[in-house]
């Protein structure tokens, strides 16, 4: 849902801009000249619209949907690939303790971005770790890793009221999660790019069995295909590629 409103409110606030007051006033032709030329943006913005109008037309709210039986095609996708393992590997052994946790959690379990700054210290517990639609058995190099950082966070902040696992200097003294940005800059890379070679190894390890990724990664069946599709790719038929759990281990 959040992903739709983002796409749409890109044409949205054009036509505000223009004077419109109401999508009632929107036509085929407002709809054509708000898409971009080509690509995913244009795929995307699409669908936004799509289901923005869809809404409103089955609750009598617009008189008429424009985008009826308009074709704006399909985000492109990407074949997921493995990390560099010596920077995956430099960051999981790293000395920093909370670039050392966070790699390990993405590298290990495969945990988004916004999973990692939502996550609390209640979530940890019995060596487990508890999202809101699974329950992950926390690897032990993750554990090891958590105890240190855990360790560092009570050290150099005692006082902070900050519930949150992650913490820096700037949210220590209030309670919001850490950013996006400063994640992937700890990283020394983006957290999605770990995600992605996390599940690109479990997919060749299992044959692309994609109940396994679904249960473990809490993927939807689409999702985990992006993956399972790579299993015969020419790339990795004869030398599997070492990724997050072999670099861990070395």
């Amino acid at each position: 849902m959040r992903l739709r409103v983002r796409y749409a409110l890109r044409a949205v606030r054009v036509w505000a801009e223009a004077g419109h007051v109401s999508l009632r006033e929107i036509t085929r032709d407002h709809i054509t000249a708000a898409l971009p030329d080509q690509g995913s943006d244009r795929a995307l913005v699409g669908q936004a619209l799509r289901s923005l109008f869809g809404v409103l037309k089955a609750r009598r709210m617009v008189f008429a949907n424009p985008t009826t039986h308009l074709h704006t095609g399909s985000p492109q996708t990407r074949t997921p690939m493995p990390v560099a393992v010596p920077v995956l590997r430099e960051a999981i052994h790293s000395t920093d303790p909370i670039r050392a946790v966070i790699a390990a959690l993405t590298g290990f379990h495969a945990l988004r971005s916004g999973q990692l700054r939502a996550l609390l210290l209640t979530d940890i517990r019995d060596g487990r770790l508890h999202l809101p639609d699974r329950i992950v058995l926390l690897a032990p190099p993750v554990r090891d890793r958590l105890t240190v950082w855990l360790n560092h966070r009570t050290c150099r902040w005692p006082a902070t009221a900050n519930s949150h696992l992650l913490i820096n200097t700037k949210t220590a003294v209030r309670t919001g999660q850490v950013s996006y940005l400063w994640i992937s800059k700890k990283l020394g890379l983006p957290a999605q790019a770990i995600r992605e070679d996390r599940i690109l190894h479990e997919a060749i390890a299992t044959g692309g069995d994609i109940r396994r990724l679904c249960d473990l990664f809490g993927l939807s069946v689409k999702a985990a295909e992006r993956y399972t599709n790579t299993v015969d790719h020419p790339d990795f038929t004869n030398s599997p590629p070492e990724t997050s759990s072999g670099a861990a281990k070395g």
